[in-house]
């Protein structure tokens, strides 16, 4: 069972119902209260007069439960289909009122997201400070993968663990509750940009964001994971460490090295495997292989943070190189690597 699942566990039928009118305001909840029988409308009127506090919680996973009622047996979901719902519902002229109050998938502008992505990192981290673990979820799978590594870093560990699972479980959600969801914070990121309706989230998405963390961190998110095995699986499928360069064909490795600045393969390479280097010096003309050992040699003791570093751009470029389908990732034994 969910967080949002237990936050509203405890309430009856009518006082769900008395929680979502609330929470839609008087105009909207007033038009589908109309839709009720006598019955229903003393039963859910009594709810909203005898409601206590609701906890922002317990009001997300009422909104979050009644969208995936209406949306079940709606695989495609979006506006449209909810539009056609609500006119077998209220009827032609009851869904036109009520649609209006609907998001749109693709109404909100995407033109502002380069503005949250080139937002000060302590802005952003003070931002999400004391946000739902699904806010912060749906925020960082709009920023690119480096700034939501640093980001996910800073977050204490039953958090982080927390974070990364709904970020790989965002590709499931319904587009139309990613597009409430990010109705709900659009106000509180006018300074920083607007949320696209588009999450870019699951396994491949949690899979990039670790490969830019520090190692020891990001094994210790996974390790603290490790009960959903299909998740975890399903990410590790997804990641490539700089060792794994070696599952790659010479093709394929020497359409990488044509891509990369030689003095970032001198720090790269420290600390690696000899099997890894001659890899790379393999995949060079002779006069540059020559230049790299002794680069290498010159440059004396590196920091591991320096190397790591070195050795995450080096990843970027193949991703981008698989990505533009100029290489195919592939282990040994046929298994597919995709990063």
């Amino acid at each position: 069972m969910t967080v949002t699942e237990n936050a509203s566990a405890k309430f009856t039928g009518p006082q769900k119902a008395a929680i979502l009118m609330v929470a839609l305001g008087e105009r909207l909840g007033s038009e589908l209260l109309k839709q009720l029988n006598d019955e229903e409308v003393k039963a859910v009127s009594k709810a909203i007069v005898r409601l206590d506090k609701v906890t922002a919680d317990q009001t997300e996973s009422v909104l979050e439960e009644f969208c995936q009622a209406v949306t079940h047996g709606a695989p495609h979901g979006g506006f449209d289909t909810a539009k056609r719902m609500l006119a077998n519902a209220f009827g032609a002229e009851g869904a036109k009122r009520i649609a209006e109050h609907l998001p749109k998938s693709g109404r909100r502008s995407s033109k502002n997201i380069e503005s949250l992505q080139r937002a000060d990192p302590l802005q952003l981290s003070r931002f999400i400070e004391g946000e739902h673990p699904q806010t912060i979820a749906l925020i960082l799978s709009h920023l690119s993968a480096a700034q939501a590594a640093a980001l996910l870093g800073s977050l204490p560990l039953p958090l982080r663990s927390d974070v990364t699972l709904r970020i790989a479980q965002l590709d499931r959600v319904s587009p139309d509750i990613v597009a409430r969801i990010s109705i709900v914070i659009s106000e509180k990121l006018k300074t920083l940009g607007e949320l696209r309706v588009e999450a870019q989230g699951g396994p491949r998405s949690v899979a990039d964001i670790l490969n830019r963390m520090d190692s020891a961190l990001s094994e210790e998110i996974l390790g603290s994971i490790k009960d959903e095995q299909p998740l975890l699986d399903a990410i590790r499928h997804f990641m490539f460490t700089f060792e794994d360069l070696l599952l790659l064909d010479a093709t394929a490795m020497k359409d990488v090295v044509a891509k990369l600045d030689k003095k970032l393969l001198v720090i790269a390479l420290k600390g690696t495997s000899d099997q890894l280097k001659s890899l790379f010096l393999q995949c060079m003309s002779q006069r540059g292989a020559e230049m790299l050992r002794e680069d290498m040699e010159a440059a004396g003791p590196v920091r591991i943070r320096d190397v790591e570093a070195a050795q995450q751009q080096i990843l970027a470029v193949v991703q981008q190189l698989e990505s533009d389908g100029v290489i195919s990732l592939k282990g040994g034994g046929g298994d597919q690597y995709v990063v």
